[in-house]
């Protein structure tokens, strides 16, 4: 994992050390920041790198099966059940289950994980007896789970138990100073991968992409050293060839006047902005027009003269 921010290197200070113990990993962060690469650095560096490493996506579990798929079952349990089945916490018996998206993990399951990661035991579906196993769990999701508690969609003690050691990777456009890097690092990859010269990039298609927002984080910047790797293998970029996204996300941000205020991409019916303007102005002074004027830059004859014209009382 590639980055020098010292929120990132915080975050990895942190997984070296917990990587060390079988405790408990929340992993949190937007999606795209590398979750998942988070939790195989923390497995790669436990005394469980050569034990059986299982991934779950907790959103893609049907509802009506997701206690199977996690706890196993029994012959007969339900209906289809037409031979025992091991349940992903024995198939990862000794090592690691990367719970992904728990956020997103049925209420009626969720009592059973919190059993398991307070008991070690779990119980197939059809099986009076619970039996135990021996995993260690790391959780990730891009949700707010406390929030989820308030809501009522996520068991309050699970969550607790969960936070036993909290990771949270920072979002890409919180550390500016690693987009260079990394994108050298994953341009290097892809070049070796497709046979590929990489391409450079000019100071001004840096600037560009340092001061982009990266919505999708690592996974779009990805994508974008992908993409132009492939279309300028072995040129130059310059901020022309950029992406059209790129353009319209940093030019606007330089033609934003003192006032602060960005013209919307779809435009704006200019009459109907300054009447609500002015009808603002008017409500937050109580309907002193003297005030208000001041408030909009305008002389108070200004305004008159303007509210005239939108029929404003």
């Amino acid at each position: 994992m590639l980055g020098q921010a010292p929120e990132f290197q915080s975050v990895l200070r942190a997984m070296r050390i917990v990587s060390a113990t079988d405790a408990t990993v929340l992993v949190t962060g937007e999606s795209g920041t590398g979750k998942e690469l988070l939790a195989k650095a923390l497995v790669e560096s436990s005394r469980r790198r050569e034990k059986p490493y299982i991934t779950v996506n907790c959103a893609a579990l049907p509802v009506q099966l997701a206690e199977s798929e996690l706890f196993g079952h029994r012959k007969g349990a339900y209906t289809g059940a037409t031979s025992d089945g091991i349940g992903k916490m024995q198939a990862a018996h000794g090592g690691t289950l990367f719970l992904d998206e728990i956020g997103e993990l049925p209420m009626s399951v969720q009592a059973k994980l919190l059993r398991f990661l307070e008991t070690g035991e779990c119980q197939p579906v059809g099986q009076a007896r619970s039996q135990r196993v021996d995993v260690r769990v790391i959780a990730a999701t891009n949700r707010d789970l406390s929030e989820a508690v308030e809501q009522g969609t996520f068991r309050a003690d699970l969550y607790y138990r969960l936070y036993v050691v909290p990771l949270e990777l920072p979002p890409l456009r919180d550390r500016p100073g690693d987009i260079p890097l990394l994108m050298k690092g994953l341009t290097g990859l892809l070049a070796d991968q497709y046979n590929l010269v990489p391409p450079n990039y000019s100071k001004g298609s840096v600037k560009i992409l340092n001061s982009y927002g990266w919505p999708g984080n690592v996974r779009e910047l990805k994508n974008f050293c992908e993409r132009m790797l492939i279309l300028f293998s072995g040129r130059t970029i310059e901020p022309t060839n950029l992406p059209s996204e790129f353009q319209r996300a940093v030019a606007p941000k330089a033609a934003v006047g003192d006032g602060g205020f960005e013209l919307p991409e779809q435009g704006i019916r200019m009459d109907e902005l300054e009447a609500n303007l002015i009808e603002q102005a008017l409500y937050k002074t109580a309907g002193n027009r003297s005030r208000a004027a001041r408030l909009l830059g305008l002389s108070r004859d200004t305004l008159l003269y303007r509210m005239k014209k939108y029929a404003i009382a």
